[in-house]
C-alpha cells in the first residue's frame, strides 16, 4: 500500500505488474475502492503497468471536508499520475471515474493518449437528484440507500449470488463525508461541450442492466467523440468489471491491441 501526499489530500494508490511498461490507469465508481478492479486484472494481457486509486473520501485515502468539485478530483489525479511521472496512459474510467477521465483528457492530453468510458457519460442525472441523494446520505449513512443502489450496480444473475454481501459492505464502509463529496462533484458536472471537442481513441462500455447509467446514456457520450467505439455486455448491471470480468477485460484487451499501448 502506497500513499501519494498530494497537499490538500493524499491519496492510496497501488501499481501492479511491470514497473517500466505501458500505463494503464483504473479510476472506480462512486462508492468503490480501487478492488473494483481485482476481478480483471488476472485477464488483462502481461507487460502493462497497471496504476489504481482511491479517489479522496473513499478507502484509505483521506477524506477532506466536502463538498468536492469535479476539478478538484481531476487535479488530485493529474497530481498523481505526475507524481508517478505517467505520460500517455490508457485511462479506464467507471461511473464517476469516468467522468474523471473526460476532464483529465480535456485539461491533460500528455497523460491519456487513449480512454475507455465505461458505465457513465458527460452529464449523470439532475443536480437535484444528486442533492436529495448527499443529503440523505449526511442525515441517515450511506445504509439508508444502499439496497436500491444494490439493483442499479448489479444485474438479476448476480444479485441472487452471496458475493453481493461483499458489495454491500464495500459500499456502506465508505466515509459518509467523501460519498456525499463525490456526489456533490458528480450533481456540478456537464462535460457535453468540453467532451465533444475529444479527439482521442475511445472505447465506450455499458451494461445492458444498468440502472444507473443506462446504455443510451453511455452511448450518447462516446458518439460526441469523433471515431469512437461501443460496446453492450449483456446480463450486467453498473459494475460490469465485476460480474463480466473475463468479458470486461476482453474489450479492454482488444482495444489495446488496437491502439498500439501493448
Amino acid at each position: 500500500m502506497k500513499i501519494a501526499d498530494l497537499g490538500d489530500v493524499r491519496l492510496h494508490y497501488r501499481i501492479d505488474g511491470n514497473p517500466s511498461g505501458a500505463p494503464i490507469v483504473f479510476a472506480n465508481s462512486l462508492g468503490t475502492d480501487l478492488r473494483l478492479w481485482d476481478p480483471v486484472l488476472p485477464h488483462l494481457p502481461e507487460g502493462l503497468r497497471i496504476i489504481r486509486f482511491d479517489k479522496r473520501g473513499h478507502g484509505l485515502s483521506s477524506c477532506p471536508p466536502g463538498p468536492y468539485s469535479m476539478g478538484a478530483l481531476v487535479r488530485d489525479t493529474e497530481k498523481l499520475l505526475d507524481l508517478l511521472e505517467v505520460k500517455d496512459a490508457m485511462f479506464v474510467g467507471l461511473s464517476i471515474g469516468g467522468m474523471i477521465a473526460q476532464g483529465l483528457a480535456v485539461k491533460r492530453l500528455d497523460l491519456v493518449r487513449a480512454m475507455v468510458l465505461s458505465n457513465t457519460a458527460a452529464k449523470m442525472g439532475t443536480k437535484e437528484m444528486w442533492e436529495d441523494r448527499l443529503n440523505t446520505v449526511k442525515r441517515d449513512g450511506i445504509e439508508a440507500l444502499a439496497d436500491p443502489i444494490m439493483e442499479r450496480w448489479f444485474g438479476r444473475d448476480f444479485r441472487t449470488t452471496a458475493e453481493l454481501e461483499l458489495w454491500r459492505n464495500m459500499l456502506v464502509r465508505q466515509p459518509a463525508e467523501g460519498y456525499a463529496g463525490c456526489c456533490a462533484a458528480i450533481a456540478g458536472t456537464d462535460f457535453y461541450t468540453p467532451t465533444s471537442g475529444l479527439r482521442l481513441p475511445t472505447l465506450g462500455i455499458a451494461g445492458s442492466e444498468d440502472g444507473a447509467s443506462p446504455p443510451d446514456l453511455v452511448r450518447e457520450t462516446v458518439n460526441l467523440i469523433h471515431g469512437s467505439k461501443f460496446e453492450l455486455i449483456r446480463r450486467a448491471g453498473h459494475l460490469p468489471c465485476v460480474e463480466k470480468p473475463e468479458d470486461y477485460a476482453a474489450l479492454l484487451t482488444t482495444f489495446l491491441k488496437e491502439t498500439g499501448h501493448v
